[in-house]
């Protein structure tokens, strides 16, 4: 799908007539991260949408970081559902990928009839959590993927470091095709530099919510994920998976299509 001169690559499967669900990934991994999630959706009777996002589709990563800014993420993915004719659907997200979703649920009420957030807090409650919790040691790799050599330091000796990170060798040698390594660098670099609060801010949600935390979590909080409620004004759900790391819809897809499904019951 071709969208602001880019070239996305989408992913739409599931029954015909199904309600939607649009997946979005988080950093570094693309849609393949929903690869376990998604054929428990289709038994759920959902509909799916995975995109490769701006920087992870190999026809949509633009040299500049100004590309990658918060509303070209979420621009992005509002073409690619009017380019489907979908004009309602349940928006999914992972990790960046979550910020998006909470983006585009608050936004955009009259497009998105519910959202589910994995691992990553409302934008508001992140920002609360620095403060209260123990979010900024957790947050403080950020400091160096936005530096101009993160790149060199995440593949040197092979990938060394996105393999301790838990990374797989199909998933680090996608990160290595041209482009694409940067592609998801620059998110933080758009976002994550200058004046981050009103690059990040977003509004209160009104649809139905969602938010799943794992808590193994080592970058993502639990202050962030329990202080999300305070921005959902709508119906909410909050729900621990116990011993899983970050990775939750690789390392526990069940739980995560539940939830998920459980959600589009509020359709």
């Amino acid at each position: 799908m071709d969208h602001d001169g880019l070239s996305f690559d989408v992913h739409l499967s599931g029954p015909a007539r199904g309600p939607v669900a649009v997946l979005l990934h988080g950093f570094p991994v693309d849609s393949r991260c929903w690869d376990e999630v998604i054929p428990r959706l289709h038994e759920s009777g959902l509909r799916t949408v995975a995109i490769d996002q701006r920087g992870y589709s190999p026809g949509a990563r633009p040299d500049a970081v100004d590309d990658y800014a918060l509303d070209k993420l979420t621009g992005d993915v509002l073409a690619v559902l009017g380019h489907l004719n979908i004009a309602y659907s349940m928006v999914v997200g992972h990790d960046w990928g979550g910020i998006v979703a909470w983006h585009l649920a608050a936004k955009n009420p009259d497009r998105f009839t519910s959202l589910v957030a994995i691992s990553t807090g409302h934008p508001s409650a992140a920002r609360d959590a620095l403060t209260a919790g123990d979010q900024r040691d957790k947050s403080s790799y950020i400091k160096w993927f936005v530096q101009p050599d993160a790149e060199e330091k995440l593949t040197a000796d092979g990938g060394s470091v996105l393999r301790e990170f838990g990374l797989t060798d199909d998933e680090i040698a996608s990160l290595l095709e041209p482009g694409a390594l940067t592609g998801g660098l620059n998110w933080y670099r758009a976002n994550f530099t200058g004046d981050i609060a009103t690059k990040l801010a977003c509004p209160p949600v009104e649809i139905p919510t969602t938010m799943v935390w794992s808590d193994q979590d080592p970058v993502l909080g639990r202050t962030q994920a329990e202080l999300s409620g305070r921005y959902a004004y709508g119906d909410y759900r909050y729900s621990v998976i116990d011993g899983v790391d970050h990775w939750a819809p690789q390392k526990a897809p069940a739980a995560v299509a539940s939830e998920i499904a459980l959600r589009s019951s509020m359709f």
